[in-house]
Order: structure tokens, then C-alpha cells, then sequence
């Protein structure tokens, strides 16, 4: 098989889950939208309305930390924009226990936002090929402009494997939304200092330096949950290989580790470690545990998302702590540096008996109005160029900061994903890539012993992809 949700399985639904608890729900029983549905209503002719011959969409949502009432919000939006639409929708927290049943007896919907615990059903429509190919409404037209519907969105979220799953350079997936992921600090902290935010590795250890001077350690993360790692450390392992040397690792390939780069990166811990700059503990604390230890200004940076904000809306904090975010550093000055992107995703099945009104929902979906609405009643931010200025003045300042990574100088976001493994593999990658770090920095094992633990791995996935040929 073709490159299939080249997402390890773990991973990927950890991605979800993230992205899925990215912000606080709006409060419930405002289904109206404040913003004047005619701000699109007006772009679309009677003649596009009535080219739909079926004017009936049904569509099922996963409700996250998003809530609901965007959903409820801009689904009024698009009745009104579109004479004579009904949509039928279903909204829930457990949504795919609800329409699995329904898709087995072959009452599809139309249009599915499907996340978090329910996105095993997506993964299942993705190896049985039950997905539309939507490339089609990214090549085409905005809504609202003549510009394609792919220059709109943010760089490297259509060409991830998450949206083209198959490796065909087809898109099968549509992102609602691009939550970078990296290193989260106090901005109000640096700015207090004086301190510059790190580009290069010699310059991260340098500003730990200065740290130690007022009893501050560079870095922590949620010990016994290592899988938060992967925000800052894949990141610096793509800058570190490059492109080619990158897709060599998520490839599995002999000696992409061991004999590269990544194994500097790898040894980034031992480091750490060595020269006093973990936070002590780090490796027996939980997530909202070492996301507190940020708050008090015990540490610099935490490997997290923007879910953070939202996860820590009540708990202590220093004075005038406000979030923001960095990418990881890279090697050497001048690198790119790479942001690691979490999205929730929207897709049509091969059998909606609706899917042309299906395409027109998700067009719809990236319109100005759609991408104000997402901020004000979902406090998030979507998938979009523009999204995060329109979205400016609906979320915190810390939401803003930290989606402002994605402009930083010399920064490439991407979804930073692994190629399939065979069904039934023995192999669980994110065992293999995070867990032995808390080993590392109890000296029990070493960066040399860990990467050959992750070619043997390696080695393991391909004899496995082998057989399964």
C-alpha cells in the first residue's frame, strides 16, 4: 500500500486529540452568528443556489474543545447564503459511536468533521478508500475571490500526509484549523530580561546559562506522558536532516538515525542533563504538572500546543504571564527551523449522496465570515493565511502570540508524520521514539543506545511492511 495516514497511529491520534482540546468551548445557547450572514450571501448568485438539485446536507461534527455554537453559528450562515438549503446536523462529543452504526447500514452523511476519539473512523474510510478526492475544490476558486482555494490556506498543511493520505498528490482531507505546536514560554518573562528567543542549539544552551543565574531551568515536559516531546524534537530533527533526510526517518529507512544528525538530536538530552538544565522531577510529572511549573517561571520552555491556554485557564501563575511560542532551534544559524502543526480535518465520503452541496459547505467554511465566526465563538483560529490577524481581536493575547510563530523569520510549519505500518505491527513507534528519554536522563541508557533501539525498530517495521507485500 501507498502512503496511507502516514501518521504512526499514536502519534497521529495524539495530534488529534491536541488539536481537539486547542480552546476553550464558547458558552452554550448563542446559535446565532453576529456577523451579518449577507457578508457572503451577497457573493453567491441564485444561479449557484439553484444549480444544487438536492438542497439537503447532512453533516456530522465532532464537539471538542471547540464546542458548539460555531457549528450552530455557521450552519445558520449557509442556510441563509443559500436559499431553500436545509442542514441536518449531528453534534456530539461521542459522534462516532453515533455514525458508526448509521455508515454501516449505509446512511452515510455528507460531511463529516471527525476528530479526536472519533477519528478512527476516518482512519478506517482512509484504508478502505471511502474517502472523495476534494482536490478539485482547492484548485478552484474562493468563494469570495478569484484566487485558488489552495493559495488561501497555510503552507504545509494540503501537501501533509494527513490531507493526502495516499501519496498521489491528491487531497482527500480539508484542515478546519493549523495549531502549531513547539516551545511555549512566558513572554512577559523575556521581556522582563531582556532575553532573545534562541535560533540555534549554542544559543538555547547559552540562554539556559543566564536562566541558572536567577534559579530558572531551560526545560521541562509531562515525564510520563514523553509523547509532548515530539512538538520541539521532530521539528529539530527535520531542521537538523533537511527534507530528504527527514523523509528518510518517517520512511523507516536503514541508518536515517544512528548515522545522521538526529542522533545530535537525540543527544540534546544527554546534555541537558549533564550540564543541570532539566527541571529535576521533570520525568515523573504529569501534563498540568509541568505546565505549572512554566506558570510559577520555575522553567523557560515547555514542548506543548495552544491547547495549554485553555487547559491552565485557572490555575496560579506569575504576575503578567502571557503565553507565547517558539519554534525549536535548529543547528546552525540560518536553518530552517520547523513548526509542528496539530489540525482537526473535514472530509466528504465516496458514497455522501450529497457531495456536490458537500463541496460548496467547505468552500464555504474558509470565507472571511466563516474564519471571524471561528474565532469569536470557538476562540481558535482555522486554517487559513489570514486567519490568524481576522482572528486577532476575538482571541487572547496569548492565542495570538503563540499562533504568531507561524510568522517568525526563516519558520516552515508542517505535519511531521510517519509512513503506515503493517497491520498489526508490533511496533509501537511512540514507545520507541519518546519513552526511553526519561532512561536518558536517569543515565540509565544512552543517546547511542536509544537510536539503535529506534533502528531496530526500524528494521522490525520493514521486515513487517515486508511480509505483509
Amino acid at each position: 500500500m501507498k502512503k496511507v495516514i502516514s501518521m504512526l497511529v499514536v502519534v497521529l491520534l495524539l495530534l488529534m486529540a491536541f488539536a481537539g482540546c486547542g480552546s476553550a468551548p464558547a458558552s452554550k445557547g448563542e446559535s446565532g452568528n453576529s456577523q451579518n450572514s449577507s457578508a457572503v450571501s451577497s457573493k453567491v448568485s441564485s444561479a449557484a443556489t439553484d444549480s444544487f438539485e438536492n438542497k439537503e446536507l447532512n453533516i456530522a461534527v465532532f464537539e471538542g474543545g471547540f464546542g458548539s455554537d460555531y457549528w450552530y453559528g455557521i450552519v445558520e450562515a449557509f442556510e441563509a447564503a443559500y436559499e431553500g438549503v436545509k442542514v441536518n446536523m449531528q453534534i456530539s462529543p461521542t459522534i462516532g459511536d453515533t455514525i458508526r452504526p448509521q455508515i454501516a447500514a449505509g446512511d452515510i452523511p455528507d460531511f463529516l468533521v471527525l476528530n479526536g476519539a472519533s477519528y478512527e473512523v476516518i482512519t478506517s474510510l482512509i484504508l478502505e478508500h471511502g474517502l472523495l478526492d476534494i482536490t478539485d475544490v482547492f484548485e478552484g476558486k474562493a468563494l469570495e475571490s478569484d484566487e485558488a482555494l489552495k493559495d488561501k490556506i497555510l503552507d504545509g498543511l494540503l501537501d501533509s500526509s494527513v490531507c493526502s493520505p495516499y501519496g498521489d498528490g491528491k487531497i482527500y482531507q480539508a484542515p478546519l484549523n493549523g495549531a502549531p505546536g513547539g516551545l511555549v514560554y512566558n513572554a512577559a518573562l523575556f521581556q522582563e530580561n531582556g532575553w532573545e528567543i534562541p535560533a540555534t542549539w549554542d544559543e538555547f544552551f547559552a540562554l539556559g546559562e543566564k536562566a541558572k543565574e536567577k534559579g530558572i531551568y531551560l526545560l521541562t515536559w509531562a515525564g510520563i506522558y514523553p509523547g509532548y516531546l515530539q512538538n520541539a524534537f521532530l521539528p529539530a530533527m527535520k531542521s537538523a536532516v533537511g527534507e530528504d533526510g527527514f523523509a528518510k526517518i518517517t520512511s523507516y529507512q536503514e541508518g536515517s538515525v544512528i548515522d545522521t544528525e538526529a542522533l545530535d538530536i537525540l543527544k540534546l538530552f544527554e546534555r541537558m542533563t549533564e550540564e543541570d538544565y532539566i527541571l529535576p522531577g521533570t520525568v515523573a510529572l504529569n501534563h498540568t504538572q509541568s505546565q505549572q511549573e512554566l506558570l510559577m517561571d520555575h522553567v523557560l520552555f515547555i514542548p506543548n500546543g495552544t491547547w495549554i491556554e485553555s487547559e491552565m485557564a485557572d490555575a496560579p501563575r506569575a504576575d503578567g504571564f502571557t503565553f507565547a511560542m517558539a519554534p525549536a532551534p535548529a543547528m546552525k544559524a540560518g536553518d530552517t527551523r520547523y513548526v509542528q502543526v496539530a489540525m482537526e480535518t473535514m472530509s466528504i465520503p465516496v458514497a455522501a449522496k450529497n457531495p456536490e452541496l458537500a463541496k460548496e459547505f467547505l468552500r464555504f467554511l474558509y470565507t472571511d465570515q466563516s474564519v471571524a465566526m471561528f474565532a469569536e465563538k470557538a476562540n481558535a483560529v482555522g486554517a487559513t493565511k489570514d486567519s490568524i490577524e481576522m482572528a486577532k481581536s476575538y482571541i487572547s493575547e496569548s492565542m495570538y502570540n503563540m499562533y504568531s510563530v507561524f510568522n517568525e523569520e526563516n519558520v516552515k510549519s508542517a505535519v511531521l508524520s510517519f509512513d503506515t505500518q503493517a497491520q498489526g505491527s508490533k511496533v509501537s513507534l511512540d514507545d520507541e521514539l519518546w519513552s526511553p528519554v526519561a532512561d536518558v536522563v536517569n543515565g540509565a541508557m544512552t543517546a547511542d543506545a536509544w537510536a539503535e533501539n529506534i533502528e531496530n525498530a526500524f528494521t522490525q517495521i520493514r521486515s513487517e511492511l515486508e511480509a505483509a507485500q
